[in-house]
């Protein structure tokens, strides 16, 4: 198949959304603007199929399979949330709304008579809550009870899913990524000596025994519960006041603190040890850009608490549309059991799975394993009738 040049079409979708109190900065108070690419080859045999990329925050224009399915012949949508490159305030559901506008806007104004949802890293998590709800709504306000009604919202449920290095939803993965050894949020230099791997020198080193593994899971989870208690108490003081819509900003210090990433014994691939996808660990885990470190009280409950219905694998078990997943053998961020648990939560469909291997999360410098990702998607959309490769 010979390579097609494309072109960036720049695609802007304003709506009207009246939340009661603005998330996003600039802009009228009751309209959201979600700004995306699509990306269409040219000289291509016309395609009835166009991709969609979408991630909760990121902004997936320049990755290398959204382009590499374009330069194959393949119409792809990458759509940016009214929330790009910052999560502070995210709320999941409405992310949902906003894929909705896309998908509708594919399918009623571009003409395109099936969708896909490519679901990569975060964005796996996010194509599943959004077909859940497409093929089932049943959600009519967020976990802080504010309203916000995908009963109502007009979602087209989607052809097909793709998982692509997907993990399993931004909660879980903060769950298991968190620092347990903070012991004061406001004092992040406070830590539990027992489960500070980062130490110097550190108490427990890898490989951890079982036995530390089972309590440091416990208390990742029971920081989160913290965390999460404080929100729900902090939300309804707020409420007792006459600005009951008011919110309450916050950090969370020490989000890439897993185990796994020191000792690669512990839910093994080809990654390498002591790195992440973001760098040295130890770092990542006080910088300024990794999961959660800013957020609002609302924001907590539906991106990354306990409470977030955005679970890829839960959402998954509503899912009877055709779907793929893909697992990178050498992922520094999506380690094999975030794919095992997507897989085991089909429950109306059983998905076709695939493993890349040697390849990273993103397939950058990897040109042979990118080619092979390209060639496992076209064949799965082929066979599925989605495309026609000829």
């Amino acid at each position: 198949m010979r390579p097609f040049d494309f072109d960036r079409i720049p695609m802007a979708l304003v709506f009207q959304d009246r939340s009661g109190f603005k998330e996003t900065y600039g802009g009228s108070h009751d309209r959201v603007l979600c700004e995306g690419q699509f990306l269409r080859p040219k000289d291509a045999p016309t395609q009835d199929t166009v991709v969609i990329f979408m991630h909760p925050s990121g902004v997936m224009t320049h990755l290398p399979l959204p382009m590499a399915l374009a330069r194959a012949g393949v119409p792809v949508i990458c759509a940016a949330s009214r929330y790009p490159h910052n999560d502070t305030a995210l709320i999941m559901e409405k992310v949902v709304i906003d894929l909705g506008h896309y998908v509708r806007h594919a399918k009623e104004v571009l003409g395109f008579k099936k969708v896909l949802l490519a679901g990569w890293s975060g964005g796996g998590s996010l194509s599943l809550f959004y077909q859940s709800q497409a093929e089932h709504p049943t959600i009519t306000e967020t976990p802080a009870g504010d309203p916000v009604d995908l009963t109502t919202a007009g979602l087209t449920p989607a052809d097909g899913v793709m998982q692509l290095a997907a993990h399993v939803s931004r909660a879980i993965t903060l769950s298991e990524w968190i620092d347990p050894a903070i012991r004061d949020e406001l004092n992040p230099y406070d830590r539990d000596p027992y489960l500070d791997i980062y130490a110097d020198p550190p108490v427990a080193r890898a490989p951890f025994p079982k036995d530390f593994q089972a309590e440091y899971r416990s208390a990742q989870r029971a920081r989160i519960a913290r965390i999460t208690a404080d929100v729900l108490q902090r939300l309804d003081d707020l409420r007792k006041t006459s600005l009951p819509q008011s919110e309450h900003c916050f950090v969370v210090h020490g989000t890439m603190a897993d185990l796994r990433w020191l000792d690669p014994a512990i839910d093994p691939n080809d990654r390498r040890p002591n790195w992440c996808y973001m760098g040295e660990p130890r770092v990542v885990n006080m910088s300024p850009a990794h999961l959660a470190r800013f957020t609002s009280l609302r924001s907590w409950l539906s991106q990354w608490s306990e409470l977030s219905r955005a679970d890829g694998p839960k959402c998954a078990g509503d899912v009877s549309a055709p779907a793929l997943v893909v697992e990178n053998s050498a992922d520094d961020a999506c380690t094999p059991s975030h794919a095992a648990r997507i897989m085991a939560g089909f429950k109306k469909i059983t998905p076709e799975f695939h493993r890349i291997e040697g390849a990273t999360h993103y397939y950058i410098g990897q040109k042979d394993q990118l080619l092979t990702a390209l060639a496992v998607v076209l064949d799965w959309m082929e066979r599925h009738e989605f495309v026609e490769t000829g």
